[in-house]
């Protein structure tokens, strides 16, 4: 009896965080393994995982993570999980392990792999499609079972005019759906856009028109990973007579490492170097940071760049995603840069400069494969049920339509779909820092407090043979009040922990815990009566 078992560590109902895993008879396939970044209501957290937990319980039975492409989401988690699993397999294809390798991933974990090559595992095998993304060398999978393929698409569009490392082949995907696919998994990010994507997310004649209207120096914020805009840019900058350069290490890394390997073609003599900043008509290129939208040019806007001084000619670019919550942040670097005499520009209303598939793309993908089963993934809920409502338009069986959530296990048993419900616990793991450990709920929910209503200290200290007061009570307080305008409720504030620790002490005894909680629970009380705030409040008593 042949059993399959699907679900997600990450990706539905959500942005990010992509991990989807495929058990087939004792052998475990994860496709992608990503991350989701924080917000700013976050207080502190540098991005989220998904819980490991099972992946960890069940190690030996994994035979390998397959990367779809060089985008965070769908490959941030690798180091994290990799700690936890030192001799795990990275299948990737060439530009993503160039990238990994940058980001410091141990070459050893790593296969490369190319499209259209298969790679056999037993009696499953996996096929890698290439597909059109916004990085070189994306790819789908499709895994090949007995009881039928499993494909899952990663990121794509469809775009006939993307070619080389960028080409997609449908060809083979339509072959692939000739031979019978069990079930589709295919990214619901752009279901909601009617038609197709192309030739909306094609912004090289926007940049020319750009350079030939802005006669002075052009300082465009990118990111990264998207290295078909930074393509787009340098092929736009052709016979322009402008330099462009490159500001920042990491962006510096990436094209070098793209023009090495090819991925990048620039026109000879156009890079320029720091000499060529502050020259009329360069053009600067800003790395951002996905996880701090905006960094570099907030930087730059608000004079702290080491390099980049902003002139009244200036011309700022914003070649990037509009980021969800961030559109007051994105409002005041405008306010900045206009105050400044400078001039700011954005991704014109009908251009987009992400690469996911829209409406049309999806219904071309699901038409060529044309699966028993069709799993919407890779989205908000809302996202995921449009998608859905594509294949129904597409007359498949709603009954054969997939809509779960992380951790809802799917089970395919001789190649049909069983109605039995089964859950894998999937909580977020949430990340500050460069550990790997948890932060959890209650460290935000004091974070919270402390950036609401600040945090007062109550210390004193007791003498170990008399049991009297011998110093304070001391008040010390942050982002709550100011002590010089509050003199009157600091001195009530040490009457009544004076008062709390002299109740709650005997000749030979100091209950400790009784008065930390009376402190916390009668100024609380107090606070909110006065304030109507709620600060933490911490209480240290020691003996001498």
């Amino acid at each position: 009896m042949s059993k399959i078992k699907m679900f997600a560590l990450g990706g539905l109902n959500e942005s990010g965080k992509n991990t989807y895993i495929v058990e087939i008879d004792e052998k475990i396939f994860i496709l992608d393994c990503g991350l989701k970044y924080a917000t700013d209501s976050m207080y502190g957290i540098d991005y989220i995982l998904p819980n490991y937990k099972y992946l960890i319980q069940n190690k030996n039975k994994i035979v390998g993570v397959f990367l779809t492409h060089a985008h965070l989401e769908n490959m941030g988690g690798i180091f994290d999980l990799i700690n936890e699993i030192p001799d795990l397999k990275v299948y990737a294809t060439k530009y993503t392990k160039e990238y990994l390798l940058l980001e410091g991933l141990n070459e050893k974990n790593i296969i490369e792999i190319k499209a259209h090559k298969k790679v056999s595992f037993g009696d499953v095998s996996v096929f890698p499609i290439n597909v059109s993304h916004s990085v070189p060398d994306a790819v789908m999978y499709v895994i090949n079972t007995k009881d039928g393929a499993i494909c899952y698409t990663g990121d794509f569009l469809i775009d006939p005019t993307m070619d080389n490392a960028y080409s997609m082949d449908l060809g083979k995907i339509a072959y692939v759906g000739k031979q019978g696919v069990l079930c589709l998994m295919s990214e619901s990010s752009f279901s909601e856009s009617s038609g197709h994507t192309s030739p909306k997310h094609r912004l090289t004649n926007w940049f020319k028109d750009t350079m030939n209207h802005n006669q002075g120096r052009l300082i465009i914020s990118v990111l990264p990973v998207h290295l078909h805009t930074i393509q787009e840019i340098f092929d736009a900058s052709l016979n322009m007579h402008r330099k462009v350069v490159i500001m920042g290490k990491k962006l510096q890394n990436i094209v070098n490492m793209a023009v090495k390997n090819g991925y990048l073609n620039v026109g000879k003599g156009i890079i320029g170097d720091l000499s060529d900043v502050d020259t009329e008509r360069c053009i600067l290129l800003v790395c951002d940071e996905r996880e701090k939208p905006y960094a570099s040019i907030q930087r730059v806007v608000n004079g702290n760049d080491k390099f980049i001084k902003v002139k009244n000619t200036d011309t700022f670019v914003f070649a990037e995603p509009n980021y969800d919550a961030c559109e007051k942040l994105f409002v005041h670097i405008q306010e900045e840069i206009a105050m400044q005499g400078a001039k700011s520009i954005s991704i014109p209303k009908g251009k987009t400069i992400l690469h996911h598939a829209s409406q049309e793309d999806l219904m071309i993908m699901l038409n060529l494969v044309k699966p028993k089963y069709y799993m919407p993934v890779k989205g908000e809920y809302r996202l995921m049920v449009n998608n859905a409502n594509l294949a129904s338009s597409l007359g498949m069986d709603a009954k054969n339509i997939i809509l779960k959530q992380n951790g809802d296990v799917v089970l395919f048993v001789d190649g049909e779909m069983k109605e039995k419900f089964e859950n894998i616990g999937v909580e977020d793991i949430l990340i500050d820092g460069k550990s790997s450990d948890d932060v959890g709920e209650l460290v935000i929910k004091d974070r919270e407090m402390l950036g609401e209503n600040g945090i007062m200290l109550i210390s004193a200290t007791v003498d170990k043979k008399t049991k009297k007061v011998l110093v304070g009570p001391e008040v010390t307080t942050r982002g709550f009040i100011y002590v010089k305008d509050s003199l009157e409720m600091i001195e009530e504030i040490k009457r009544m922990s004076l008062d709390i620790i002299e109740k709650n002490t005997t000749p030979s005894y100091v209950d400790y815990n009784q008065i930390k909680n009376e402190i916390r629970e009668e100024l609380s009380k107090y606070f909110y009566h006065e304030t109507e705030c709620k600060p933490m409040i911490i209480a240290v008593i020691q003996e001498v």
